[in-house]
Formats: C-alpha cells, sequence, structure tokens
C-alpha cells in the first residue's frame, strides 16, 4: 500500500541557455522518419549471470539500449582483450548461446530495435583513465582499442549500413579537476578519430552533481557524445551524516544533491537536453533507525546498505512516496529507512524527462523536440515483474502521449 506526502511540485520549464546550442548528432534516419521513440536503458553487468539474471531474463519490449558492463581499461590505453569476466562474457552456456554475449547477438535478432553498448571503467575500474587521457600516445591507442574490441565483439552490429551504430560509453568516474576536464575532451576527440560519428555511437557516464561536471567544458563535449547518463542517485548513503533520499529529483535544502539541479547546470552550458539520459536506481539505500529524512541513523542494513529494488518494500513495511522530493521509502523492519524508486515516482521522472524542452533542432526538414532523452536503470536485472517494473513504468509514461 502507498501513501503519498507533500504537493507536487510544479515540473520547471528552463529557459533556452545564452549559448548558441550546437546541432546535435543526427540519430538513425530509421528514427527520424518512422517511430521516434525515447531511449529507456538499462545496465547488464556480466557477474548478474552468476545469479540466474541472464541476458534473457530482461524485459527487452521495453528496452531501447543495453549497457554491457564492464571492459576493463589497461595502463596502456588497451581495452580489447580487456572484457572484465572471459567465462562469463564468451564461454558460459546462457540462453542457448555461448557466452552472455552470445545470448545478446542472439536476443538483437529478436529485437531489432536493441542496441548493445560496451560500457569501459566503471567505478573502481576507472583508475587507469586519469593516466590514459594524459598522454596522446595512449589516448590513441585507447580509441584504436575500443574501435576493435567494438567490431570484434558485435557490439551493435549493423543492421542497415549507414543507418545502425556501433556504440561504446565511456565509464570514467570522474574527471576530478580542470586537467582531467581537458584530458576528458581530448580523449572523446581520440575516440571519434576512430569511431566516427556516421557509425558508432559515444557515450559517457557522469555523476549528477557541479562538483564534479564543472571541470569538464560541456559545451564542447557535445561534439563528441551522442549522449551522457547522469548517474542522478547516490545523493546520499552509509557515508552521510544523516539519511536522506539517494535518488530524488528535487532537494527539500538548498544543500541536498537533487538530479534537477544536476539537469538545470548541464543545460547552462549549452549542452542539449535531447543528449541527456536520466539515472534511475534499481536499488535501495538503507539508514537503520532513522524515520525520515533529515533523520540521524545508526548503520546501514541490506548488503553493504543497499537493498535491491525487487526486495522492496521490507516485509512489514508501509511504502510512502515524497510527491515533492519526487522518491520512494519505507520505513521499519531490516532496512530502517529504505530509499528508492517505485513506479509512480519513475512515472515522474519521465514526465520531467518529457516536459524539460529547450527548444526544437532540424533534422531532414522533420522538427524534433529537443526534450530530455529518456531515462537508464542500473541495474536491469534487479527490477521487479508485473505492474512493479521500473523499467516498465518508465517506457509507457515516456511514450504515453
Amino acid at each position: 500500500m502507498s501513501h503519498t506526502y507533500g504537493a507536487p511540485p510544479p515540473i520547471p520549464w528552463a529557459s533556452r541557455p545564452r549559448h548558441d546550442v550546437r546541432r546535435p548528432s543526427q540519430p538513425s534516419i530509421a528514427a527520424s522518419m518512422s517511430n521516434i521513440m525515447y531511449k529507456n536503458a538499462v545496465y547488464y553487468p556480466n557477474y548478474r549471470v552468476y545469479r540466474g539474471e541472464t541476458p534473457a531474463s530482461l524485459n527487452l519490449n521495453c528496452i531501447s539500449h543495453v549497457f554491457y558492463a564492464f571492459a576493463h581499461l589497461g595502463p596502456d590505453g588497451g581495452v580489447f582483450g580487456q572484457l572484465s569476466d572471459e567465462y562469463a562474457d564468451t564461454q558460459i552456456e546462457v540462453d542457448g548461446a555461448t557466452g552472455c554475449l552470445g545470448s545478446f547477438m542472439r536476443l538483437k535478432q529478436q529485437h531489432e530495435h536493441l542496441r548493445l553498448i560496451v560500457s569501459i571503467g566503471g567505478g573502481a575500474a576507472s583508475h587507469n583513465f586519469a593516466h590514459v587521457a594524459a598522454s596522446a600516445a595512449t589516448r590513441d591507442n585507447f580509441g584504436k582499442s575500443v574501435r576493435g574490441l567494438v567490431d570484434a565483439s558485435g557490439f551493435d552490429g549493423i543492421d542497415n549500413p549507414g543507418l545502425s551504430k556501433m556504440t561504446t560509453v565511456v565509464d570514467w568516474e570522474h574527471p576530478s579537476n580542470p586537467e582531467q576536464g581537458r584530458d576528458f575532451l581530448a580523449l572523446l576527440a581520440a575516440v571519434r578519430l576512430h569511431l566516427p560519428d556516421d557509425r558508432y555511437l559515444l557515450t559517457a557516464a557522469l555523476p549528477a552533481g557541479q562538483w564534479a561536471l564543472q571541470h569538464i567544458d560541456l559545451y564542447r563535449a557535445q561534439d563528441y557524445l551522442d549522449f551522457i547518463n547522469l548517474m542522478a542517485y547516490d545523493f546520499t548513503g552509509s557515508w552521510s551524516q544523516k539519511a536522506g533520499h539517494h535518488a530524488q529529483l528535487f532537494g527539500r535544502a538548498a544543500d541536498e544533491g537533487h538530479g534537477s539541479a544536476a539537469i538545470n547546470y548541464i543545460l547552462s552550458t549549452g549542452f542539449p537536453a535531447s543528449k541527456i539520459l536520466l539515472g534511475v536506481p534499481v536499488y535501495g539505500r538503507s539508514f537503520l533507525n532513522a524515520r525520515g529524512p533529515g533523520h540521524p541513523y545508526h548503520g546501514c542494513g541490506g548488503d553493504e546498505g543497499t537493498f535491491e529494488y525487487k526486495d522492496l518494500p521490507r516485509p512489514g513495511t508501509e511504502e510512502i512516496i515524497d510527491t515533492t522530493a519526487i522518491g520512494a521509502f519505507c520505513v521499519g523492519g531490516d532496512g530502517g529507512w529504505v530509499s528508492y524508486d517505485n513506479p509512480q515516482t519513475v512515472q515522474m521522472k519521465a514526465s520531467y524527462c518529457k516536459q524539460k524542452r529547450l527548444g526544437l533542432f532540424m533534422i531532414d526538414h522533420c522538427v524534433i523536440a529537443d526534450v530530455l532523452q529518456g531515462l537508464f536503470y542500473w541495474t536491469g536485472t534487479a527490477d521487479a515483474s508485473g505492474p512493479r517494473s521500473l523499467i516498465a513504468a518508465g517506457f509507457k509514461a515516456l511514450h504515453d502521449a
């Protein structure tokens, strides 16, 4: 049973940046001329196969892109041969195929709309990015190696030459000073030399905070990136002094991190809304002995302070929706106060994506609204089934008129 409190905030309409917004990379002609879809993407970490959560367990009827995590980055810039688990990636028998990649290749034949993206780095595996990005030689080797990995592994194999794109995502978490920000742009430029934008997608996962984003010239980054995955979660956790929503869209206090603040900052740089995916966590963060946001807590429940969404709300608790912050939570039981998203809050976030309009741009004489591109979810296999599914709720809300 769900209850809500707080008045729903008006969805703000941002004013157009004073910069001249550059023309975003052209989407596939097939998309622009027929059925334009919002992106509804998921991450699939390869280790999930050991839990019985195979690629075929994803609801691919509601998913446009799968980010396959992760490939590792070597200190020389090499990624070819650096997939993080060779057995899971290419050897295990799964879904009637060999390896998770083999399963995804088969699934792509059944779901022609699906795009498979290799995600490089991620979390602690990002440590080599700063070193690689600092040198022209290692940047070039990175670009060559990424091209080899994508072409050899069949990530988003070409359906119609010239229309489909092969894809990769740079998951450097994250440039931490202005010099690294400049190196980040140089790295993207080097990759684009080897992955031309008429055939390959290039994306980046970035934190949802000005403290990190300020080091990157996002206005220039749009020349290289097809879109960014804005990780609008983990605003609070076991490191926080007080309990709080960890994926709220709006903040209750000026010093609270929230998704809309990061989006507004990005848009203020001239980076287009049409190149932003808003991140949704498919897990909750626990604060024991807390009763609400801003309350003190003592420890965290679950696995390292988290519960997978499919295990929420916790047994014997009541689920409540905060319509001011845009976040759900449950209170009591073994999790204490647990912050997460549910179908209703995902629907609100999808509506925000659709309403955050900045203007129009022209592609092949078709006028397309410059709106947030959609949502992505970490991780797809932690979702619930049926009416509790976050991914299905997001897809429906994005595509309903």
